[in-house]
Order: C-alpha cells, then structure tokens, then sequence
C-alpha cells in the first residue's frame, strides 16, 4: 500500500477557493488551517499547530493518525511523498519517501514465475515502507515539537478507539473480503470477521504499540530494530523478499520539485518516480 501524505497545512493564513452561491461557506483562518480527509485527523493537525508545532509536524501527527481511521489508504508500511513550502528560507522543498524494490528480487524471479507484471496484491510488490524514515526526514528539517508529541494523538487514539466515518466504513467493508486470507489480516482489521460499521468504536492496539516504538526510539526502531526482525520474518514466511537488510539501507531523498505554468499560475510537482510529472503534462495540453 502506498502512503502519500495526503494532508494539507497552511501555518500563517489559511484561505479557502470562493464558494459563493453554493450554499456553502469557504473556511476561513488567521493563524492556520489543516484540511484531510478524516475529521479527527484535521482535528490533531489543528491541535498540534496550537501546540505550538509547525505545519510539518501537524502533517506528520495528521498522517500518523489516518493510518489508524483510514488504513484502506494509509499505513505506515507505504510510501510519503512531501512537498514543503518553507516562508522563511521563501524556498519550496521536495521530498521522495518512497521505498525501493528489495535487493534480492530480480528480473529472473519474474520470469521464473511466468510473470509480465507486478501483481497487484502479495508479496511480490511490496517495497521497502517509506513512510517512517520520511516522517523523520521532514522533522528533522521542519519539525519543532518531540516526535512523542506528535505521535501521542494516534496512540491513544489506536488504544482507546475511534468512531468510524461513513465514507471510510463502505472501502473498509469493501476490502474486508479482498484481503480476509492475508496473515492476521481479520484479526487485526476485522470486528469477529467483518468490517467495522459507520459509527461503531474501533481500535488498533497492535498499531499504537508500534507507534509508541516508532515515537520513542526513533526511526531506527523501525528499520534496524525489532520491527524490522519481524517484518523480516514475516517476509520469509510468506515467500517475500523484503528483508532486514532491505529496510536498514533505506533513505528518504530530497529533491526539487518541477513545475509548470498554467494560466498565470505555477504548478509544482515532485519529478519521477511519482506521478506528479503526468498532472504538468495534462496541464501543459489543457492550456491550449
């Protein structure tokens, strides 16, 4: 699963695109904004910019947490991708948390398995988890607050439990028989083998137990330590080639954004290998 840090924050001014007419009134803010997709992750975005957090550490808090309420789009086993816009160097930052494919799966691999494509799901395709080492990549450029801090909201929320929103419950319901013959999967996903229902109480303590690593030995808890040993095991176990070696190597890299401009504006985007480029080139031919 891939992990993209699907939230936005604006840390001075927070303006929304004028709705006027639509019956519906745009937000407004003096000191800063946090927009995602799951409210109560906004609400830990806002809660740590008044906190006295920056922008990257509400991100962060509010990405950590939608692994919890939305894990049939996040995980801390993806990937992040990050672009930072920081007023007071006025320079716009890139960040590529993706995780590369394991040492040891090769080309022949595939063509021993009668293979012309990555599959979809298994452990073929899965690749080194991005998003941790990313996370503290960001911090520590940007962040202000402990990473504890920033990644408590999450924990008590995976060990108290969460209402689960009614957009959130239907992919939730949908993925529950793709995935129920995967390894712990029902048991840590499922209420008695089934889906968690709009508004139901669900909690995840085995994530918040891995948070609460993450928060207090770092990243290193994650790629060297003993989370690392056991997503090594598992692997193995599962005829995977992600290995222990694979997640220790691994490193978030900068990089510059490119951009576009379209109608007046300038679109920036991160360069390959995400996707970011095909959105400048639909632009590139919608400007005609």
């Amino acid at each position: 699963m891939k992990l993209t840090l699907a939230v936005v924050i604006m840390a001075t001014i927070g303006f929304a695109q004028d709705r006027s007419g639509t019956g519906r009134s745009e937000a407004v803010g003096n000191h800063g904004m946090a927009a995602t997709s799951q409210p109560l992750a906004t609400l830990t975005a806002i809660e740590i910019l008044k906190a006295g957090g920056s922008a990257v550490d509400a991100a962060i808090a509010a990405n950590a947490l939608l692994a919890l309420v939305e894990p049939v789009s996040c995980g801390p086993g993806g990937d992040l991708f990050a672009i930072v816009w920081d007023a007071r160097s006025g320079r716009l930052y890139g960040l590529n948390g993706s995780g590369r494919s394991p040492a040891s799966l090769t080309l022949q691999e595939f063509r021993r398995r009668n293979l012309t494509r990555i599959p979809s799901r298994g452990p073929l395709p899965v690749t080194v988890p991005g998003c941790v080492d990313g996370w503290f990549t960001l911090h520590g450029r940007f962040g202000r607050l402990p990473m504890q801090e920033i990644l408590a909201p999450a924990i008590r929320y995976a060990r108290e439990g969460f209402p689960l929103t009614t957009v959130i419950a239907r992919a939730w319901e949908a993925s529950v028989p793709v995935f129920s013959d995967y390894p712990n999967f029902k048991e840590t996903f499922t209420i008695g083998g089934r889906a968690p229902r709009h508004g139901e109480r669900f909690r995840n303590p085995a994530l918040g137990a891995t948070l609460e690593a993450i928060a207090h030995g770092g990243r290193d808890a994650f790629y060297e330590g003993e989370i690392a040993t056991v997503i090594d095991r598992f692997m193995r176990r599962m005829g995977g080639y992600l290995s222990r070696e694979d997640l220790a190597r691994h490193r978030a890299e900068w990089v510059e954004p490119v951009a576009t401009r379209y109608r007046g504006s300038d679109v920036w985007e991160l360069p390959p290998n995400g996707q970011g480029i095909v959105v400048l080139q639909m632009l590139n031919i919608l400007e005609g």
